[in-house]
């Protein structure tokens, strides 16, 4: 009898022991596949670039959480230094919205702060929506107009609420000149980052320069000195500065990556975008690992194939996308195309923008011409 009970114990504490080393983990592991970590999407790029409209296709999708450059915060703050020693600062924010830590915000903005106090807050869906927002649902396309009318009086701790509810966290900022700035940040385990390079033609980014100089004139300032930016060449040493940054992190990202960027750099060109923005758009989310909806591709169809000029700097409304991306073949000077051409010329052959060598040439040159080396 004796015997009998000392095998029945044996046995519950092999049933327990197999429970424990089976079911326990199982169980673990079904948690933490509920809660995946978040993949973190930032678009790198330069100002009057596509960005703003690059951003709205994250930001308007459902799985995303979307904030426009908030490191305009860090410039607007520390604006009497350069853009190399600011670096470390955007670089240390940019790290804390995706990990949803906005108290990094504390040190730029009031303590009254309010949801409306970040910069161009309204350009998110994210912050347009519960629980950033009751008035409209997760999965809507929300304009600007509507979100800033509406949503405006929620307070700054909803941006954060809102933030840890997303899958994608995705930033847009153009106040990054270096690649290699952002390799902690890519090493780091608590990040999945992935970084889209986002680059347009430099004499389409001069041209749209031109029509917002006053608006750019601090970040220009920034960027190069506030001595630099006088004169005739003041834009031009501006787009020598932006253009090599595009070359450096070109190179770093792609011809000399190191194996912790493997998958995790993609370089898109605007005019690809508004060229095929259905197929650009489903490139840039695989990578991005999201789903491209129906109701984006109607969205993304119509919002590129409109009227409209897009003549305010970041305006986002219906537009004919491929007529704007090329209004300066027909508004810009072959002489100040020259310029840019000179100052420019190395991130134009690796990108993939043929030179335009006359007025003549400038004049009857053809889309396709203007894009025959492809880089992508």
């Amino acid at each position: 009898m004796v015997k009998f009970r000392r095998v029945q114990v044996l046995l519950i504490l092999v049933v327990l022991t197999f429970l424990l080393l089976h079911f326990l983990p199982c169980s673990n592991n079904a948690h933490m596949e509920e809660k995946p970590s978040p993949v973190h999407i930032l678009i790198l790029s330069s100002w009057r670039s596509g960005s703003s409209f690059t951003g709205q296709l994250f930001s308007q999708h459902p799985s995303v959480f979307y904030l426009m450059e908030p490191a305009w915060h860090v410039w607007v703050k520390m604006y009497k230094n350069s853009a190399k020693v600011l670096h470390m600062a955007v670089r240390d924010l940019v790290r804390s919205v995706f990990l949803c830590d906005m108290s990094v915000f504390d040190a730029y903005m009031s303590s009254q702060k309010k949801k409306s106090d970040l910069f161009k807050w309204e350009t998110s869906r994210a912050l347009c929506s519960p629980p950033a927002c009751d008035s409209f649902s997760r999965s809507d396309i929300i304009t600007e107009g509507n979100c800033k009318t509406i949503c405006g009086k929620y307070p700054f701790s909803k941006v954060e609420e809102a933030c840890k509810t997303y899958s994608h966290i995705a930033i847009k900022e153009v106040r990054f000149f270096d690649l290699k700035v952002l390799y902690p940040l890519l090493t780091d385990p608590s990040l999945n980052l992935k970084i889209i390079h986002l680059v347009r033609d430099p004499r389409a980014v001069f041209r749209s320069r031109e029509n917002t100089m006053a608006d750019l004139k601090r970040d220009s300032n920034i960027v190069v000195g506030s001595q630099k930016t006088k004169g005739e060449m003041g834009p031009y040493n501006t787009m020598q500065v932006i253009c090599k940054s595009h070359v450096e992190i070109y190179k770093a990202g792609s011809q000399a990556a190191p194996s912790f960027l493997k998958d995790r750099y993609l370089l898109v060109r605007y005019e690809d975008i508004v060229r095929d923005p259905l197929a650009m758009a489903a490139q840039m989310y695989r990578f991005a690992e999201l789903y491209f909806t129906p109701e984006l591709q109607n969205w993304i169809h119509n919002i590129t194939h409109g009227k409209g000029h897009g003549a305010q700097a970041f305006d986002i409304g219906s537009r004919d996308a491929l007529r704007v991306s090329q209004a300066w073949r027909k508004t810009l000077p072959f002489q100040k195309i020259e310029k840019v051409q000179n100052v420019c010329k190395d991130a134009m052959d690796l990108l993939g923008y043929r030179l335009v060598q006359s007025e003549e040439e400038q004049k009857n040159m053809s889309l396709d011409l203007l894009f025959a080396h492809n880089s992508s």
